[in-house]
This record gives structure tokens, C-alpha cells and sequence, in this order.
């Protein structure tokens, strides 16, 4: 498992695709991987999807663990995800909230109410240099910046299943196939007693995260006026 940060209360990991958080018949979770590998027991603070990679956040101790888990329950984080579509969205960027309704076979559906809604701010660019192709059409390929407000199951894949933007490789919402699940967490934001800690996983699997990766992040920081201390030129990106 790729550390990303580890202190005596908690760790950092690049989370990998295809690994659920828990156990699943024969296939062993996130949290039994990373507590063989380190030889001790890891409390996982939040969780991402099974198809969904990078920042994974796992505490070390049972009070670790409620320090860290209130901030999540308090919406007192900061979530960054980046993700690709083959599809152009309603609109460039904006906020998305609806309810979170069960569909079919485990899916879910954005609703028009909002009695308790699943909140997701996004931005979208242009990556004019790369096409896909299928059913005989030319789709070009699409970045984007989601900023979840809330946290629910499947939210963010939804999302931009309503924006007509479906994340690419993600079959369940109708993207079109590729080699995985073009949805990332790319940082986290948090702090723990006092100090203040932002971590970011790097864009290294799947060929399209590689081959856009320096794109999407400098784009990504500009949006978020964070720049990366050891960040590196990388090609315009259309907006």
C-alpha cells in the first residue's frame, strides 16, 4: 500500500482501484491490507468506493479515530477530487444538490428535492488534445474538479450523471468503458490538534490520469489558489 503520510496517530494512503474498504467473501479489504502491512490495527476515518483511488485516511488509535471522524461529521474538512468524462456537461461549473434516491441494482439517482441533499461544487475543462472513440462517434475528453459539501454513497458519480457528464470507465452511471473509473481523490484537508494537514495523492493509474495528470492538478490548484510548493510547468489546459 503507498503511504502518503504517517505519524503515531494516523496514515495517509494512495488508495489502489478494485479494493473495497472491508472484506468481500474471499477478497480481503483496505483496512485488513493496511494493518497486515503495518502489524498493527488501522481505523478507517471515512471511505471511498471500491473503483475510487487516491487519499485514504485511516486512523492508528480508537481516540485518533473520534478526533478525526467529528471533523468529517462536522463537514470541517476539505474534499478535492478530480475526475474525466467523455461527455460535455449541462453547464461548465456550478453547485449540484438534490436528494439521494435508490435506483436499480445498488444505484442511486439525484432527486429534485432537498430534505437532505447530497451538495457537490464542480468546475470543468476542455482537454482538447485527446479524443475517444466509440459507437462511432469522437468524444473529447473532460476534467473535472469536484468539491463534495456532503458526504453520500455514490454522490459525486452521480453527480455528474446528472449533469449528462458521466465519469468515464464508470459503467453502473453510463460512461463509456476504459481501462478504470476515472474518479480520484486527489486531497484532503484536515487538522489534528492544531495543526493544520493537507495531503495529495499523485495521478498514477489508469493511462489517462497518467497521461493528464500535471494538466489536471496545475489547473486544479489554479482554481483553488493552493499551489503545490514543488509543483511543475505542465501544458494549458482548455477552460
Amino acid at each position: 500500500m503507498d503511504i502518503l503520510l504517517s505519524t503515531p496517530d494516523y496514515v495517509v494512503i494512495n488508495k489502489p482501484a478494485g479494493i473495497g474498504m472491508h472484506q468481500e467473501a474471499d477478497e480481503p479489504g483496505i483496512v485488513r491490507l493496511l494493518s497486515e502491512q503495518l502489524g498493527e490495527a488501522v481505523y478507517p476515518v471515512h471511505r471511498l468506493d471500491k473503483v475510487t483511488t487516491g487519499v485514504l485516511l485511516l486512523a492508528r488509535h480508537s481516540q485518533a479515530n473520534r478526533e478525526l471522524s467529528v471533523q468529517f461529521a462536522e463537514r470541517k474538512v476539505g474534499k478535492c477530487y478530480l475526475a474525466l468524462s467523455a461527455s460535455k456537461p449541462s453547464k461548465k461549473q456550478g453547485l449540484i444538490k438534490g436528494d439521494m434516491e435508490k435506483a436499480r441494482g445498488g444505484s442511486w439517482k439525484l432527486s429534485r428535492s432537498l430534505l437532505n441533499p447530497a451538495i457537490t461544487r464542480f468546475h470543468s475543462c476542455l482537454l482538447s488534445d485527446d479524443v475517444l472513440t466509440g459507437a462511432a462517434l469522437i468524444h473529447p475528453l473532460r476534467g473535472f474538479l469536484l468539491q463534495p459539501l456532503t458526504g453520500k454513497t455514490h454522490q459525486l458519480r452521480v453527480a455528474l450523471k446528472s449533469q449528462a457528464s458521466p465519469i468515464l470507465g464508470d459503467a453502473r452511471y453510463g460512461g463509456i468503458a476504459s481501462d478504470r473509473v476515472y474518479l480520484h481523490a486527489w486531497q484532503l484537508r484536515f487538522s489534528y490538534q492544531g495543526e493544520q494537514v493537507c495531503v495529495r495523492a499523485p495521478l498514477n493509474a489508469g493511462e489517462h490520469f497518467v497521461r493528464h495528470g500535471a494538466q489536471l492538478s496545475q489547473w486544479a490548484e489554479s482554481l483553488l489558489d493552493t499551489p503545490s510548493p514543488n509543483s511543475t510547468p505542465s501544458p494549458t489546459i482548455a477552460a
